[in-house]
């Protein structure tokens, strides 16, 4: 187990004066079986007040507005959470036996259908289709499918935006962490295997030293449903550990974007991010 303290600081400089914007962050983790948050944070300047609710997928999120002119919004996370790791098990279910339970629950039912993030490239689809022939219980297809995945495409910065889709980065075989959770997702709903896109942190360094503050980001990675809900981190081809922080999970990015908003004021503005991860226990 592993205490880690993330800091995330991001928001927006705009070109002008904004008169007023209307904002959801979805940046602070919640308590789960594997993860305990003993202290989490939301800093928002200009101040102003919040209203904090839990959404559809189980995500926290802070809703917002700010309403005097402003031409900067910043906003910062701060979270303190001790985390275990999450080892895969594989049970022992059949492909009907997974249908059969997939079609009693819309939790289920509702992360089968693709989307225009997810539709999968037919090479992805042709590649998912064949990893599932060869194994009799969907968990370990799931597992085979997303290490192939893994394998297919390299992770690099700069060849994908926010928006593009799983097709779009396989043409290109490369990707951050998520175009591949979208590229994932989409072959292991095309073989009938229910998957969740899932966003958070990863500290970088496995041997991180205490009380040392590295650089971090945002991450992606999937839980796909066989017999129960299990993660895997594609992008690294490694189960979900303790250095993994859950924030979110959703349909694809689409559900859980750290922060997204509208407002009224100049046409162009200027993202600014910094996540800081560190190793506390």
């Amino acid at each position: 187990m592993k205490r880690l303290r993330i800091e995330h600081a991001t928001g927006f400089s705009y070109q002008g004066d904004v008169s007023a914007s209307y904002n959801e962050a979805r940046m602070l983790p919640g308590s789960t079986d594997s993860q305990f948050v003993l202290s989490s944070q939301l800093d928002i300047e200009p101040s102003t007040s919040v209203n904090q609710y839990v959404d559809y997928f189980g995500t926290r999120v802070a809703a917002f507005d700010v309403l005097s002119p402003h031409t900067e919004l910043r906003i910062t996370a701060r979270s303190l959470v001790e985390v275990r790791p999450r080892p895969l098990e594989h049970h022992d279910v059949s492909w009907d036996a997974l249908a059969h339970e997939i079609s009693r629950s819309i939790e289920t039912v509702e992360q089968l259908g693709q989307t225009t993030r997810t539709t999968p490239h037919p090479e992805v689809a042709a590649l998912a289709t064949s990893i599932a022939a060869q194994h009799d219980r969907p968990g370990e297809a799931a597992h085979a499918i997303s290490m192939a995945i893994g394998d297919a495409v390299e992770y690099m910065h700069g060849i994908t935006g926010v928006h593009s889709t799983a097709t779009e980065a396989w043409e290109a075989r490369k990707g951050v962490c998520q175009d591949i959770a979208h590229i994932t997702l989409g072959a292991l709903r095309h073989v009938a295997i229910p998957a969740r896109y899932v966003s958070g942190y990863l500290h970088p360094k496995k041997d991180a030293e205490v009380g040392v503050a590295v650089t971090g980001e945002s991450h992606a990675w999937v839980e796909w449903f066989a017999g129960e809900w299990q993660g895997f981190d594609p992008t690294n081809n490694i189960e979900i550990g303790d250095r993994h922080v859950l924030v979110g999970r959703g349909r694809d990015y689409n559900d859980v974007p750290p922060l997204r908003g509208v407002y009224a004021g100049p046409f162009k503005s200027n993202l600014h991010v910094k996540v800081t991860i560190t190793r506390e226990a």
